[in-house]
C-alpha cells in the first residue's frame, strides 16, 4: 500500500515510524516532514521514506500527488487540514474517491475547530463538561456580567484555531475583564476569536485520551499526559508540548471505565446520531476531578481534539504493538471491531529538547550533534532539516524529543534524560522535571 502523511512535526515522525514498521506499506511519503521522517526506511521491503515539499492544506497539489503516485492512504497528521475539510475534498474529486481519508470530515472537525460547537455537542449528549456560556462583541457586556457570576480562576477560550494559544486562565476578574475585552473587540486572535467561551474552572488533575474511531465501533488507545509550560514545575509560557508520560497511573480501570461510559461511547454514538459519523483520532483532553462526595476521580472533558496530540504521539505510539496500517484501513472500511489492539505494557518517558528563546524569538540553523550516540531510546525529530553538507540543523522552536520504554517511569524518565545528554546544539534547553508531579502522587500512595 502506498501511504501518504501530512505534517512535519515529531507527532509525525513518530506515526511515521508506526507505518514505516507496517507490513503493508509498500511506499511512504510526508509532506512535507523533516530530517527524521526523511532518514527512515520502511520494514517491508528497506525503500526510504520520501519527504514531498508540499504544503498539508494545499489539497489541489495533494491531488496531483496522489494520482501521480497512486496513493492507496492519506494518514493527516495536523488539524489545520481537518478543519479545512480536506476528507470532503477528497470524496467531492472523482480521481480521489477511492483514496482512504483517515482523519474526520469538516463538520466533525468542528470538535476542534470550536469550542462553541464543541461544547454544544456535549451538552446534547450529556457528556460531562464545565458549565460555559458564549459570547460575540455583540454581546459583550453580557459576557462580564457571566465573569460576575464564576468563581477565580477564570478560562476564556478563543472559540476558533488560534495555534494553541488560545486559552487564557486568569486569577483576578479584572485581569478576565481585560482579556475578554481584548479578545472580542480588538481581535486579540484574530477571527479566532470573533467567538469567545467563557466557562468555569475545573480543579484536577489532566491526561489526555485517545481514541481511534471508524464512525461506529472504536478502539481506547494508550493514556499519556503532557506538560506544556516551558519551565519546570510548570510555569512561564505555554509551548506546544516540552514532554510527555504514557501510561497515566491514576487513570486506572475503574477511571477509564467512567471515561468509556461517560465520555468515549455517547461521543462515538452522538456523532454516528447526528449523521456525521467519526473517523479517525479522537483526542479527549480530560480532567480527572475529585468527588466530593465518594473521594474517587470523575473525569471531565476539557477539549477534544481531531488529531493525535504532540508531544503525547511520541509516548502513545511506541506502546501500540499492533500493525498501524491495518488498523487505519479497518477505520476507512468500517470493521475496527475485528482486530485486538495489542498494547506494550511498559511506560514510555518523552522529552523534548527546544531553541533558545523558544516560544518567543529563537535562531534555526545551528548544528545538531550526538544524535548518532543515543543507544536504546528514540529520537523524534520536530524542528529539523539537513543541511546541504548532510548536517543535521535545528529548523523550528520545539527541535527534537527522546522517548524511553522501560518497565518503570522511573526508568524511562532516567533513560530518557540520559540519552538526551548526548545530544547538544547551541541553545538547547529541556525541562529536567518531566513525569515529576505523577512520581510524587505514587510515592504519595505508596504504590510501586
Amino acid at each position: 500500500m502506498n501511504v501518504l502523511l501530512l505534517g512535519s512535526g515529531g507527532r509525525e515522525h513518530a506515526i511515521a515510524c508506526s507505518i514505516a514498521a507496517s507490513k503493508q506499506c509498500s511506499q511512504l511519503f510526508v509532506a512535507p516532514g523533516n530530517a527524521g521522517t526523511a532518514l527512515l526506511k520502511l520494514s517491508s521491503n528497506k525503500s526510504a521514506v520520501t519527504n514531498v515539499a508540499i504544503s498539508p492544506t494545499d489539497f489541489p497539489a495533494i491531488k496531483d500527488f496522489c494520482v501521480a503516485n497512486n496513493i492507496n492512504m492519506v494518514v493527516v497528521g495536523p488539524e489545520a487540514p481537518l478543519v479545512a475539510g480536506i476528507r470532503d475534498y477528497f470524496e467531492s474529486q472523482p480521481s480521489l474517491r477511492k483514496v482512504m481519508v483517515i482523519g474526520p470530515s469538516k463538520v466533525c472537525a468542528q470538535l476542534e475547530g470550536s469550542k462553541d460547537y464543541a461544547k454544544a455537542f456535549m451538552q446534547r449528549h450529556n457528556i460531562p463538561t464545565a458549565a460555559y456560556r458564549t459570547f460575540t462583541t455583540a454581546s459583550l457586556k453580557k459576557g462580564i456580567a457571566f465573569l460576575h457570576t464564576l468563581k477565580p480562576p477564570y478560562v476564556l477560550k478563543a472559540d476558533g484555531l488560534a495555534a494553541g494559544k488560545g486559552v487564557l486562565i486568569l486569577p483576578t476578574l479584572e485581569e478576565a475583564e481585560r482579556e475578554l475585552t481584548a479578545m472580542l473587540k480588538d481581535a486579540k486572535f484574530g477571527e479566532a476569536s470573533a467567538k469567545v467561551v467563557v466557562e468555569e474552572y475545573l480543579d484536577g488533575i489532566e491526561l489526555s485520551v485517545f481514541v481511534l474511531s471508524d464512525g461506529k465501533h472504536y478502539k481506547i488507545l494508550p493514556t499519556a499526559k503532557d506538560y506544556k509550560r516551558i519551565g519546570e514545575g510548570d510555569t512561564g509560557l505555554n509551548t506546544g508540548g516540552m514532554g510527555s508520560v504514557s501510561p497515566v497511573h491514576f487513570a486506572d480501570k475503574q477511571f477509564m471505565k467512567k471515561v468509556e461510559e461517560r465520555i468515549v461511547v455517547p461521543t462515538v454514538k452522538g456523532l454516528y446520531q447526528e449523521g456525521t459519523p467519526y473517523k479517525g483520532f479522537i483526542f479527549v483532553g480530560l480532567m480527572a476531578v475529585t468527588n466530593e462526595a465518594t473521594g474517587e476521580l470523575d473525569p471531565y472533558v476539557i477539549e477534544y481534539n481531531v488529531r493525535m496530540g504532540d508531544p503525547e504521539t511520541e509516548s502513545v505510539f511506541p506502546r501500540i504493538k499492533s500493525d498501524m496500517v491495518d488498523l487505519l484501513e479497518r477505520v476507512w472500511r468500517g470493521n475496527l471491531q475485528q482486530t485486538t489492539l495489542e498494547i506494550d505494557p511498559r511506560t514510555a518517558a518523552c522529552v523534548m529538547a527546544v531553541a533558545g528563546g523558544y516560544p518567543g524569538s529563537y535562531e534555526k540553523g545551528h548544528p545538531i550533534t550526538g544524535i548518532d550516540q543515543v543507544e536504546g531510546s528514540m529520537v523524534f525529530h520536530a524542528g529539523t532539516r539537513i543541511g546541504n553538507d548532510g548536517q543535521m540543523l535545528t529548523n523550528g522552536g520545539r527541535v527534537l524529543c527522546v522517548t524511553t520504554l522501560a518497565d518503570s517511569m522511573p526508568e524511562a524518565l532516567l533513560r530518557s534524560y540520559q540519552e538526551m545528554a548526548k545530544i547538544t546544539w547551541q541553545g538547547i534547553y529541556y525541562r529536567r522535571d518531566i513525569g515529576q508531579d505523577l512520581l510524587k502522587m505514587i510515592v504519595a500512595k505508596g504504590e510501586n
